[in-house]
């Protein structure tokens, strides 16, 4: 007979726990138990049926894994919190009872808790750590940005400003940035760290407002991990290049504004200044002995070893035993049998490596931006391909030159042309001799991975040419550089009229023509414009007006029966299916038919715009 199984204590009811009862294990606020799943990375499961989870209650309500719970009841920091509520209570008793020597103690013993162990055991190595910093950097980015008020303290908002300008420095020295895309939401940017490709967006400088239905303090707990682990991955990051970290600060440069440029980077040979360390006495049998004392006895005790190794070695050599067995067992090598493991990559194999992009794009240039642009990104973005950038006093200081500077190549700005009267013939001869673009042409010119004419970003145009993502899109999305317009028929017909009427003069063979003519009607839709191309085709080839309407018919009937049958046949299919795969199938079609459509509309959209402009010229 087998063992009898009680009903609740086995199966789907004890591999999991709702929330309230993980609650009441952990003896912990509601509040506390969210920090600790998110610094943990414990998130709710879904159980495949919630109701034998849930010991027969059908219950709306959310469910973890009985292991995951046990594990955060060993968690430090679970501690560290039930100690912080006990302190809590303390300090408001001090404070209600006057005792205000006994509030300033216990604030200063206030318990606080670290994180460096959670990220050791969420990232084990660190290419780990490297892999998962892109929501790290994008929310250090985004409180970078945002107004300190009372739920966002100036300490949070300063410490996300210095890791994020950290980040942005290293970027530059090493130039691994990749690629940009200027978008909506702000600016994305893709590095390659550690042969690791990190991808983060940096909202545009205009002034952030915190919604007030937004949950700060979920927010404030992801950031907190985030800090902790960007912390790590920069002090890394920084000293296998030999840089000290965290970059020094000049103060003054700070102050005006400068941005980025106010940190120095610094090799750590540089730095030939030690600490100056001080002697340490210690009383030993009566006796005063420094840390010299000690330097100097292990330093004599060494040269004593290694005198009597020498001593016992000579004596070994002049044995003639040991002279005759050395020439016995003299060593031959041997090729080894077994296979070279390879050896594993490193920092500096990594760098070898051959750069994907050409990372000295701007380095013969020199760029001065106008006061309308934005300096942070387009600093960032030339400083990282090697490009000299300056700008006017009012934008910051720390500027390497000024306007009248005849190195400069290029001047980005922003703004309408505009004549200048008063303009002198030398400000007229420097001018002559830069080329003024608008700030798309630096990241198009990133994307393409060589420097673009500058002719169709000139000063004062107003249609750019598309700015398109570089990261991928999916098959069959809209190219608005493509010259198709999204029908291949309706281009192969009217292609074939173009040439006919080109090669009008020439004598072409007939079954050319009627093969032509064949594959005109071929591809012959419900669009009068495809129907009238193909007519054209058609009439070229010498096919009078009844022979084409038949072929039409019996081409759209051919379609038509081929399309039932492809129905039928995807009828027959989803009928196989199950339940859970059909959803799927229609989910995806419903999505590629609403991609079409949207590819469709933007076809429209051009095709409008190109008449437009057609119809402008010809007036």
């Amino acid at each position: 007979m087998g063992r009898l199984r009680q009903k609740g204590k086995a199966g789907a009811a004890k591999a999991y726990v709702t929330r309230t009862v993980a609650i009441k294990k952990l003896q912990c606020s509601l509040a506390d138990f969210r920090r600790l799943c998110i610094l943990k990375g414990i998130f709710p499961r879904e159980p495949r049926s919630r109701k034998k989870a849930n010991k027969g209650s059908s219950a709306p309500t959310s469910f973890y894994y009985a292991k995951d719970i046990a594990y955060l009841a060993h968690e430090p920091v679970l501690r560290k919190l039930r100690e912080h509520k006990a302190f809590a209570k303390k300090l408001s008793r001090a404070i209600g009872r006057g005792e205000w020597s006994d509030a300033k103690s216990l604030e200063e013993n206030k318990p606080v808790y670290k994180l460096d162990h959670i990220i050791k055991e969420r990232y084990p190595t660190f290419i780990d750590a490297v892999r998962d910093i892109d929501d790290a950097l994008c929310m250090i980015f985004l409180f970078a940005s945002l107004p300190s008020n009372s739920r966002v303290p100036p300490s949070l908002v300063e410490n996300c400003t210095r890791l994020a300008a950290e980040w942005q420095l290293y970027v530059m020295h090493t130039r691994s940035l990749r690629k940009a895309f200027l978008s909506i939401k702000g600016v994305y940017y893709q590095a390659e760290i550690m042969d690791q490709h990190v991808t983060w967006l940096v909202p545009y400088q205009f002034t952030q407002n915190i919604p007030a239905d937004v949950d700060v303090r979920v927010m404030l707990t992801f950031l907190e991990l985030y800090q902790t682990l960007l912390g790590f991955i920069l002090f890394k990051l920084y000293t296998d290049r030999g840089l000290v970290y965290p970059p020094p600060l000049d103060a003054k440069k700070d102050e005006g504004a400068a941005g980025i440029g106010a940190f120095v980077i610094q090799d750590t040979t540089q730095t030939s200044t030690r600490p100056i360390v001080k002697n340490k006495i210690v009383e030993v049998d009566g006796r005063l002995v420094t840390g010299k004392d000690v330097h100097h006895t292990i330093k004599s005790l060494a040269a004593n070893t290694n005198t009597s190794t020498d001593a016992s070695a000579d004596v070994d050599r002049t044995g003639p035993e040991t002279t005759q067995k050395h020439e016995e067992e003299e060593f031959i090598a041997q090729p080894s049998k077994t296979q070279q493991v390879a050896s594993l990559p490193t920092l500096h194999s990594l760098e070898a490596l051959p750069s994907s992009s050409n990372t000295s794009l701007f380095s013969p240039y020199a760029f001065f931006l106008s006061r309308e642009t934005s300096r942070p990104i387009v600093e960032f973005l030339i400083r990282s391909f090697g490009g000299r950038i300056g700008w006017p006093a009012s934008s910051g200081s720390g500027s390497p030159f000024d306007e009248s500077d005849d190195s400069i190549t290029h001047v980005i700005i922003d703004r309408p042309l505009f004549e200048r009267p008063d303009e002198t013939p030398e400000e007229r001869e420097r001018r002559s001799h830069r080329k003024y673009i608008q700030p798309q042409w630096v990241v198009d010119c990133i994307n393409a991975g060589k420097i673009l004419l500058e002719a169709p970003y000139a000063q004062g145009v107003t249609e750019l040419p598309p700015h398109l993502s570089p990261f991928g899109e999916f098959d069959g999305a809209y190219d608005p550089l493509s010259t198709a317009n999204g029908n291949g028929a309706i281009d192969e017909a009217v292609g074939s009229e173009s040439d006919m009427n080109e090669d009008e003069e020439e004598v072409e063979d007939q079954d050319t023509e009627a093969s032509g003519a064949l594959n005109a009607i071929s591809v012959v839709t419900d669009d009068p414009a495809s129907l009238r191309a193909a007519e054209l085709v058609a009439e070229a080839s010498g096919m009078d007006s009844t022979s084409f309407e038949r072929k039409v018919a019996k081409s759209r009937r051919k379609s038509k029966k081929h399309d039932d049958a492809e129905e039928r046949e995807k009828n027959m299919n989803k009928m196989m299916m199950s339940n859970k795969k059909r959803k799927l199938y229609e989910k995806m079609k419903y999505s590629q038919s609403k991609r079409a459509d949207e590819r469709a509309t933007l076809e429209e959209k051009k095709r409008e715009i190109q008449k437009q402009k057609r119809m402008a010229g010809k007036s």
